[in-house]
Formats: C-alpha cells, sequence, structure tokens
C-alpha cells in the first residue's frame, strides 16, 4: 500500500544547514475533511527563505517546530474532493510542504491550466518567485525607460524574472551571477544587457565598466560584500528593492560598509513579503503568464528527483548550486 513520505524538521542548524537536520518519515495518507482536498504532490519548490524557517528566531513568519514537516510551496493534482471548487483531476499549487501527499483547506489552494505552461513553472516564474520579481520590480524598484536595473542572483528564479521584467518595460538591465556559464546564460539567452562574474574577482571594476552612469535601481537577492560594493555605485535618488540576503542566512550579518550612501544619495530602500499584499497577485500573474506564452520571459530549472533528494538541493541552492528554479520531482 502506498504511504505518505515525508521529510521533517529534525533539528535546527547552527550555521550552515546539514542533512542530517531533516529526517525522512513514511506514514498514512492522510484523508480529506469537510471542503477539504486531496492532492498527490508531483513538484516540490525549494526556495531560500527555507533556511529562516528552520531557525527559532524572530522573522516575518514563524518557524517550523522540530518534529513537524518542512515548509514548502507544491504542485499536484487532485485526487479527493470534498470542496465545490476542485475535482479528482485537477491540477493546483500551494504548500503542503516536503511530502508526497497532502490535504488542504480548497480556499488556500490555486487552480493552475497545465495545458499551455507546464505544472512545474507554476512553482516559478508563474508562481511566487515570478510574483516576488514583478512586486519588487514594479511596485518598489518602479525603473523609468533608460535607467539601468542591477540584478543580484540574476541566473536564480526571482532574478532571472526581475531582469526580463526590466528589459520589457524599457529599462537597461545589468545581472550579476557566479561564473561564466552563468553570466552568459543570462546575457544571451534571458536577454541582459551585461552579467558580471562576482566569482572573478573584479567586482568593482567590472561595475564601473557596465554601469558607466551608475545605477538608479537594485533589485537586491544576496547581500553581504556584494551589497556593499553596489551601495557605493547607487545613484542619487535610486531605488533598491530588498528581496533577500541569502549570502547572510548560514552565517552572522556582514557590516555593511557603505550603508551611509543611502543617507548621502536619497535612496529609498525597501524590503518586502510578496504575501503582504496579495491582491498585487492577480495582475503579476496575468502579466508573467502572458509574457511567458508568447516567448518573451524564458526560464530555466534545476531538478531532482525523489523527496529524499530535497535536503541536499537546498543546500546546494544556499550555496549558489542551483541554475534557475530548484525543484524535486516528486513523481516519475
Amino acid at each position: 500500500m502506498e504511504m505518505n513520505e515525508k521529510i521533517v524538521l529534525a533539528s535546527r542548524p547552527a550555521a550552515w544547514v546539514e542533512e542530517g537536520n531533516f529526517r525522512l518519515e513514511a506514514g498514512e495518507i492522510p484523508r480529506p475533511g469537510a471542503n477539504q482536498v486531496l492532492v498527490r504532490n508531483e513538484w516540490l519548490s525549494l526556495d531560500p527563505y527555507m533556511r529562516g524557517r528552520m531557525s527559532d528566531v524572530k522573522s516575518y513568519a514563524k518557524p517550523v517546530e522540530i518534529g513537524e514537516v518542512m515548509i514548502g510551496g507544491t504542485a499536484g493534482e487532485v485526487v479527493e474532493s470534498n470542496h465545490p471548487q476542485f475535482a479528482p483531476g485537477d491540477k493546483v499549487v500551494g504548500a503542503l510542504g516536503w511530502q508526497t501527499w497532502g490535504v488542504a483547506d480548497g480556499n488556500v489552494l490555486r487552480k493552475v491550466d497545465a495545458g499551455i505552461i507546464p505544472l512545474a513553472a507554476w512553482l516559478g516564474p508563474v508562481g511566487m518567485p515570478g510574483v516576488t520579481a514583478w512586486v519588487g520590480l514594479l511596485d518598489i524598484c518602479a525603473p523609468k525607460p533608460g535607467e539601468t536595473v542591477v540584478v543580484t542572483a540574476a541566473s536564480g528564479a526571482v532574478g532571472s524574472v526581475a531582469g526580463q521584467l526590466a528589459k520589457i518595460h524599457g529599462a537597461r538591465a545589468v545581472g550579476i551571477a557566479g561564473g561564466a556559464e552563468k553570466c552568459r546564460y543570462v546575457v544571451d539567452e534571458l536577454g541582459f544587457d551585461a552579467c558580471i562574474d562576482y566569482k572573478a574577482g573584479k567586482l568593482r571594476e567590472d561595475l564601473k565598466a557596465v554601469t558607466p552612469q551608475g545605477i538608479d535601481c537594485l533589485f537586491e537577492n544576496v547581500g553581504g560584500e556584494i551589497f556593499d560594493t553596489l551601495l557605493g555605485c547607487m545613484n542619487p535618488f535610486s531605488r533598491i528593492a530588498v528581496c533577500g540576503l541569502i549570502s547572510q542566512y548560514n552565517s552572522a550579518p556582514y557590516p555593511l560598509q557603505n550603508i551611509a550612501a543611502v543617507l548621502i544619495n536619497r535612496i529609498r530602500m525597501q524590503g518586502f513579503i510578496v504575501s503582504d499584499d496579495l491582491s498585487r497577485w492577480p495582475p503579476a500573474l496575468a502579466e508573467i503568464s502572458g509574457h511567458i506564452a508568447g516567448g518573451r520571459i524564458k526560464y530555466r530549472e534545476s531538478v531532482v528527483d525523489g523527496l529524499a533528494a530535497a535536503p541536499a538541493a537546498l543546500i546546494s541552492l544556499l550555496k549558489g548550486g542551483n541554475f534557475g528554479k530548484q525543484l524535486v520531482r516528486l513523481r516519475p
């Protein structure tokens, strides 16, 4: 008889996440109650925010408790439904966590059309990462045509969409990524105007070369020394959308030496969480899905097979090992 495989948080990491912080368990497949839906998960999304949920520290959301299923976005198929808006066979996305089966109230699931856009993409460019890129770029950075937008982690799930949206809206897009292969992808396939390989060790010099007029908008995903360097290149009245600080998630905070640039250049810098205003999701998804269907936004996925591979894949993601959106394929 098929069981529900699930990965729970076994212990809290002291610094870097280790595979021993997780535990694979098996149990009975849950049954749906009133207005609930049983979903056979096909895809699991892995995202940097998960590192924060593993720590018992003050944050914008409560941490995962020891012994609880790890939190995460999922996409799958409805098998049984007690909710009038869902039927067996429907494809849905939700947050059922690191498990092969899940039950949820129908009002927290979203039915999607996997005919034109593949189901996995609803966890990437047409999901939370894509909406994050849209909100941060258009609501906070608000680039004007001709302005220079710099996107860190430009080959990742969020950064790749943010840079392409900047180009679509008439701005000049400069990416920062780790490695020559990722930079070639960012320029040759995604259409950024330039990309800097921060691993080449010439970040400051390369920035001056590709942003001679300075930086008007920064979509920040990395933090640390890269962020500090970028702060020194910002123009007066520039804007920064702080989406993430992945370089700091597993270590002590890096001291920002150039934070004075925020004052000197009257920079508008705002952190944001994409779930703060759910009213922005429909217009974001409508625009992004149209661009993907029309071939104007491209994306890439890194896929590992089987739930047991999720811990190692998350660790690799946190170290920059992914190329595009990191996913776990739960079904053949």
